[in-house]
């Protein structure tokens, strides 16, 4: 992907869908109806850098669940949106919400559901298993599938085109 390095200079907001971008898509349902989602842990410390070098983070799914709520409150996620099946109101929303542009959002789907928002967004980001159209529409496809080191490499590849990586790495090289 030969990404202009201009989409990336206004960011401000990184959106991300849940299921298929920070799950691998499976929704469990036991017999009591309980609802189970496998998230990976470096996905979520992506989450958590994005937020250190002062990047927003939002999820925006079309599905609602307890599941979400859990993973968002875990990694301080505070901007989620849930229930959402035309996803471009609560970008509406959120946007003046935020006093943001299109031009100052990054947004990460998998379906056919996300690309409205996708094609809005300054920056368009898509795991490796997202579906051809979503894949077409993305300025970045990750090498990984969605829930599996997608969004940590969607992550790198933001903050590393800023400019910041070294800057947030920089607590870890002791």
């Amino acid at each position: 992907m030969n990404t202009d390095p201009e989409r990336l200079k206004p960011l401000k907001l990184v959106i991300f869908d849940v299921d298929g971008v920070l799950t691998d898509g499976r929704i469990v349902l036991d017999d009591a109806g309980l609802e189970s989602k496998f998230f990976h842990v470096r996905d979520g410390h992506g989450l958590k850098l994005l937020m250190r070098a002062g990047l927003e983070v939002c999820f925006l799914t079309g599905r609602s669940s307890r599941v979400v709520e859990h993973r968002a409150r875990d990694l301080g996620v505070r901007l989620v949106f849930q229930g959402s099946k035309n996803k471009l109101e609560p970008y509406g929303r959120l946007l003046d919400q935020l006093s943001l542009t299109e031009s100052e959002t990054a947004f990460a789907g998998d379906d056919l559901v996300d690309l409205p928002v996708m094609r809005r967004a300054g920056l368009a980001l898509a795991p490796a298993d997202a579906v051809e159209e979503v894949k077409a529409a993305a300025h970045f496809v990750s090498r990984y599938p969605g829930g599996q080191g997608a969004a940590r490499e969607m992550v790198e590849f933001i903050l590393k085109g800023l400019g910041r990586w070294e800057e947030i790495m920089a607590r870890y090289n002791v």
